[in-house]
């Protein structure tokens, strides 16, 4: 009898609908399971009752955190995952969301992105889905 192998899901946290249904349905549709939060704070909460292989971020959203607090959480609470998070973005002429970018040295995709780019990158950091 062979065992089965369950993946964690990555965790999506993203605050645009439409975005987030986009992303989504790319990772689904590429064998990846996938929960979402709606922002960061719920992110972390998310987060800090489940196993995630790892974690897809906007940067910036409304409610007072951000994808770098998401990114502080994890060193702190998942060290484990510190190579397992990618950020998304459409603003990277802000000088906040600039320096959080670099002083994290996570990487990033901008706003707007193809699946293709996207898929990529997410192959890259957390390998093809099994």
């Amino acid at each position: 009898m062979s065992t089965v192998t369950t993946i964690p899901p990555l965790l999506l946290i993203e605050d645009e609908p439409s975005v987030m249904q986009f992303i989504r349905t790319a990772l689904e549709r590429n064998g990846y399971a996938c929960r979402t939060a709606n922002s960061a704070i719920e992110g972390i909460r998310v987060l800090a009752s489940g196993s995630f292989a790892g974690v897809i971020s906007d940067m910036r959203m409304p409610g007072g955190a951000s994808g770098a607090d998401v990114h502080a959480w994890l060193m702190i609470n998942r060290p484990e995952m510190k190579n397992k998070i990618l950020f998304i973005t459409g603003d990277t002429v802000n000088e906040e969301t600039l320096k959080a970018l670099i002083d994290t040295g996570v990487p990033y995709i901008e706003k707007p992105f193809r699946m293709q780019e996207l898929m990529a990158t997410v192959e890259k950091i957390f390998g093809r889905a099994r």
